[in-house]
């Protein structure tokens, strides 16, 4: 009967938490690096929705009736 390399299955596990490890960091990275160009659509966003509405230079408002 073979017998099991331990050594081996713990280096390959050691391996995949570094993997993960480094994935994990990068994903920080990209999230920070991400985050200034997010806020600033979400502010001219916000801008022109709360902007006023345009009002008829006569006074009417131009509804049929």
């Amino acid at each position: 009967m073979a017998r099991d390399n331990y050594s081996y299955k713990k280096y390959q596990r050691e391996l995949s938490k570094k993997k993960k490890k480094e994935e994990k960091m990068q994903r920080k990275i990209d999230k920070k690096n991400a985050q200034p160009e997010e806020t600033t659509s979400q502010v001219t966003g916000d801008l022109a929705a709360n902007a006023p509405k345009e009002q008829p230079l006569n006074g009417n408002n131009n509804k049929v009736q």
